[in-house]
């Protein structure tokens, strides 16, 4: 089967899914059972992970248009008003 092939087939994405819950349950289970603090930890990191790359992706873009567009409308005020600390 080639590449494109395990690309576009189902089965490959069931089988990896499937895989992954497998072997995530034989390492967390044992913690869950045994109290250890280690399962939060890591849904903490996932989370924060998540949360970062999401804020980064959906909303950097705009603060940094909005930062441009500010520092430009500041260099225009300071180039007609001068750059004084004092009004």
């Amino acid at each position: 089967m080639s590449f494109v092939e395990k690309l576009i087939t189902p089965g490959t994405y069931k089988s990896a899914w499937s895989h992954f819950v497998a072997s995530s349950s034989a390492y967390y289970k044992p913690l869950f059972r045994s109290g250890s603090v280690t399962p939060l930890w890591h849904f903490m990191l996932l989370t924060s992970v998540v949360m970062y790359t999401a804020s980064y992706t959906y909303k950097g873009i705009a603060v940094q248009e909005a930062r441009q567009e500010k520092k430009v409308a500041l260099e225009e005020y300071y180039e007609k008003h001068g750059k004084s600390g004092h009004h």
